[in-house]
């Protein structure tokens, strides 16, 4: 059973959530452009035995917002699934698409804000409005241990879902702290951006992973 289907209703938003305006009324443009598109709130996916979390900011409007997967169809899954399966936390062969036969082996991945906002961009104001279910997310999860924050915006929600301020620990890439019960290690967006510029490399995001299955228990 996969973590979307196994957690509990609060987790996860609704496929016509009317939350945020601007998101609803980006998400009507997508509908009418592309109405075979997924086009709502990305579910969280993965093992709902998952002693791992990763978070991503908000789905692309290609990516998750077109598959209605986390981080398939864009650029950034490439990178991300190819280093889960390197480390254990995926099995199968990524093909890009939400039937492509991959599974996440002690892994969840979500987003901190669920649904594509314009520009890769969401508000503050959205952020603070989705947080709930992130929080949620989190409580849903009785074996997590490990938390990895794609980005820093990620890592700020992830510490106000706990219940912690933004500001605690240090940001940047590859920064670690005790978050509540949790270890949070956060690393650059494994965006194209990212990767094309050699912000990130392979190896750099790699090592974060490694980290985050050594501090498992």
């Amino acid at each position: 059973m996969s973590f979307s289907a196994y957690a509990a209703a609060d987790a996860e938003p609704p496929k016509t959530c009317p939350l945020c305006p601007r998101l609803v009324a980006y998400r009507a443009v997508n509908q009418a452009e592309h109405p075979d598109w997924y086009n709502g709130p990305a579910p969280s996916w993965g093992d709902p035995d998952a002693r791992l979390l990763v978070v991503g900011l908000a789905p692309g409007r290609q990516g998750a917002n077109r598959t209605g997967r986390p981080f398939t169809g864009d650029g950034a899954g490439w990178l991300l699934y190819e280093t889960l399966g390197k480390l254990g936390f995926a099995r199968g062969t990524y093909e890009a698409r939400p039937d492509d036969g991959l599974t996440l082996h002690d892994c969840v991945i979500t987003n901190a804000v669920r649904c594509a906002p314009p520009g890769n961009k969401p508000e503050t104001s959205e952020e603070n409005t989705c947080r709930p279910f992130l929080t949620a997310t989190l409580a849903a999860l009785p074996k997590l241990q490990v938390i990895v924050s794609l980005g820093d915006v990620s890592r700020r929600n992830v510490l106000k879902a706990l219940g912690m301020k933004a500001s605690a620990g240090i940001p940047g890439h590859g920064s670690e702290m005790r978050a509540g019960p949790y270890t949070l290690i956060n690393s650059y967006h494994c965006s194209r951006l990212n990767t094309n510029t050699g912000r990130l490399t392979p190896a750099m995001f790699e090592e974060v992973f490694r980290r985050a299955k050594a501090a498992m228990q």
